[in-house]
């Protein structure tokens, strides 16, 4: 996490891969004739820091709200900004960034994103930085622990001073805190998983969709367990920089249109699981 900001960004774009450097084709439609032409202006006047494309920042891997998979960025979060991007008449192109510049909004402040779609929890912290969408998804926590470890619990690997572990700079992270643990920090959630599968943690805990995500791999399944879901009442939004109304206003038109006409629940069923009909109109928190 100490690495300077801009040695760690990388470009996501729709070109061919070089060696040491992650380049990936990113799904969108075609740029208007404005964008063609260099205009920064998009439909419906929305302003964009790159002519012709919506660019997002994100933070990989996050399965299943964006992973590398066929050596594109995919996932629920890539899914539902691409609707974004075809109603303003642009692509979507990707940056890969650190996690901790999402709470403070550096990337949408420096002009170098659009938005940030990261499976994101709304906060009030958060919310003195960026602006939020309207909520897009209901998230839980989840423990996950080794199969015979004997851990049953959050309170139980409390009780039993189990060594837990989190995604650095995340809600799973502060929820831990809060509960008296002292976890170790991982940089991505790839690193909470080998965490645990190393040994080096006893417990982790993260966001029950990516929990959902790892457990559909037969090796997963067989060597992990979810041991408690925790019900925290936490809600995933979109953000752009403050005071971006037009932008904020098109990913909630975006939103809405798909829940009314069941593009949501398609893409819910595709990269989530069993559709929750709660979970197409979240109550904004």
């Amino acid at each position: 996490m100490n690495t300077p900001l801009g040695r760690r960004t990388r470009v996501l774009a729709a070109t061919t891969a070089t060696a040491g450097l992650l380049l990936v084709a990113v799904s969108g439609c075609t740029s208007s004739d404005d964008g063609g032409s260099g205009s920064k202006t998009a439909a419906g006047g929305v302003e964009l820091v790159k002519a012709g494309q919506l660019t997002t920042c994100t933070h990989l891997p996050y399965p299943p709200f964006q992973s590398e998979i066929d050596g594109k960025v995919q996932g629920f979060d890539v899914a539902l900004i691409d609707l974004v991007a075809k109603d303003l008449g642009v692509k979507q192109e990707i940056l890969d960034t650190p996690f901790e510049n999402f709470k403070t909004g550096a990337f949408l402040n420096s002009g170098e994103c659009d938005l940030a779609a990261a499976g994101m929890t709304i906060t009030d912290e958060r919310k003195k930085n960026v602006d939020f969408s309207d909520p897009y998804f209901d998230a839980t926590q989840a423990l996950l622990v080794a199969k015979g470890s004997g851990i049953t619990s959050l309170a139980d690997a409390k009780a039993k001073k189990s060594k837990l572990g989190a995604q650095a700079q995340t809600t799973g992270e502060d929820y831990a805190k809060g509960q008296g643990f002292d976890p170790v920090s991982f940089e991505s959630s790839d690193a909470v998983l080998n965490g645990l599968r190393s040994g080096q943690v006893k417990a982790v805990i993260i966001d029950y969709p990516v929990v959902q995500g790892w457990l559909k791999t037969k090796a997963n399944a067989d060597a992990f367990e979810v041991a408690d879901n925790i019900n925290t009442g936490e809600q995933y939004g979109f953000t752009v920089k403050k005071g971006n109304t037009k932008l904020l206003a098109a990913i909630d038109k975006a939103l809405s249109d798909a829940r009314a006409d069941g593009t949501y629940k398609t893409l819910y069923e595709k990269w989530i699981g069993p559709y929750d009909e709660t979970a197409a109109s979240p109550s904004a928190s």
